[in-house]
């Protein structure tokens, strides 16, 4: 006896992931938001490590150092309280990357005045602040950050310079003034040119878009009329095809030939041609019930599939979309060079006539075979003296064939 497999049964959340999704959710975009804010307060927590080794090696006060990190350390839970909360996506940066560096700078300032011997810890510090701000804000945000900073930065070394620190060096306090400087204006340089990148990658994307928008439109669609092109309509009969054999339903494929268009193109030109074949096109489109689907099979040639459509309605449409073609006139293009009699002559607009043929698709049939019945009848129409409706019946019963009602 073989043995079946055994059933996978869900698994079952473990205690971790709970624990995540309570810390930072399972919503996609809350969750990234909160893993940056975690980042950022992981390095801020090893900054805050970093000072107080400064505390314990001598370089530095403890008192001040521990206020700082209960400031530093109370910021990063309001931040975080914030975001997970919800509240802060009723505000344009719902990941509060702003805020969350303009507090830092002024946390990192903090620490450069209170550092002592160590103050030095703090442009490191600073440099990782600005790295977020990068990938965060944009160029004039940047500037003003750094506008910000530099002013930061200025009252803290004012406030070092107060302080009358023992081993305060002026020489140095210049040496952190002019590295402050050049840590600030080589990431403001850097988020303008990563900017201009991201533009610049923002662009192409929209353009390659608009060019695969433009591919696709080629691929299913033909470039003159805009209607389907032969191709896409034959994988959507298919496809109603399987559809209709499953309901039950009854479809229907026409061929549509336009009558004499040959002459049209051989008296007027090419150009007239197809302003004929757009304004036909254009023209079935207004005939047509939503659902109805249309497509240039080839030349002057068109196949419309009308799903979910007995022969007696499909007829009846049939026949108006032929009239409304018969009534159609077409603004006159300009006569050709070796027309000189018709020069003077004030022009007609063009007129043009319709022979369709279409067919009931019968269930197990090929979608090929009906369009070849459907292609007879047409042949029928034209034989008959063209501008008319023909009916193929050759597969039909007696009681579809009466219901078809072909006209003349």
């Amino acid at each position: 006896m073989s043995e079946r497999p055994a059933r996978s049964m869900p698994s079952r959340p473990t205690a971790g992931s709970r624990l995540l999704d309570l810390l930072i959710t399972a919503e996609p975009r809350q969750r990234q938001r909160l893993s940056m804010a975690g980042l950022a307060a992981l390095l801020m927590a090893c900054c805050m490590a970093a000072m107080h080794i400064a505390v314990a090696a001598g370089l530095t006060e403890p008192g001040p150092v521990r206020i700082w990190t209960v400031l530093s350390g109370g910021g990063l839970v309001v931040v975080y309280a914030l975001i997970r909360s919800g509240v802060s996506q009723r505000w344009a940066d719902p990941s509060l990357t702003l805020p969350q560096i303009v507090y830092a700078i002024a946390c990192d300032a903090a620490a450069y005045a209170i550092g002592g011997q160590a103050r030095g810890i703090a442009l490191p510090i600073l440099a990782v602040i600005l790295m977020f701000g990068m990938f965060g804000l944009s160029t004039r945000q940047m500037f003003g950050v750094m506008l910000y900073a530099m002013a930061a930065f200025g009252l803290a070394a004012v406030a070092a310079e107060w302080q009358g620190d023992a081993a305060h060096s002026t020489g140095l306090s210049l040496a952190y003034g002019i590295m402050t400087a050049v840590v600030l204006m080589g990431s403001t340089f850097l988020t303008t040119r990563l900017q201009a990148t991201r533009e610049e990658l923002r662009r192409q994307k929209h353009e390659l878009a608009r060019a695969l928008e433009h591919i696709r439109e080629l691929a299913t669609h033909d470039e003159l009329t805009g209607l389907l092109n032969r191709r896409h309509m034959l994988e959507l009969m298919r496809l109603e095809q399987r559809r209709a054999s499953r309901s039950g339903l009854p479809l229907v494929l026409a061929l549509l030939d336009m009558d004499h268009f040959k002459a049209v193109n051989d008296t007027h030109g090419h150009a007239a041609g197809d302003r004929v074949l757009q304004a036909f096109a254009q023209a079935v489109r207004t005939c047509l019930r939503e659902g109805d689907v249309v497509s240039r099979w080839g030349g002057e040639e068109f196949v419309l599939m009308l799903c979910n459509t007995p022969p007696d309605a499909a007829h009846a449409l049939l026949e108006r979309l032929r009239q409304a073609m018969a009534q159609l006139r077409i603004p006159h293009p300009a006569e050709r060079p070796e027309t000189p009699a018709r020069q003077h002559a004030a022009p007609e607009p063009l007129r043009i006539t319709v022979s369709i043929g279409f067919a009931l698709h019968v269930a197990g049939e090929r979608i090929e075979a009906t369009l070849e019945r459907a292609d007879r009848a047409l042949y029928a129409a034209k034989a008959g003296g063209r501008d008319r409706t023909v009916a193929e019946t050759a597969l039909l019963d007696p009681d579809t064939m009466a219901s078809c009602r072909i006209g003349a």
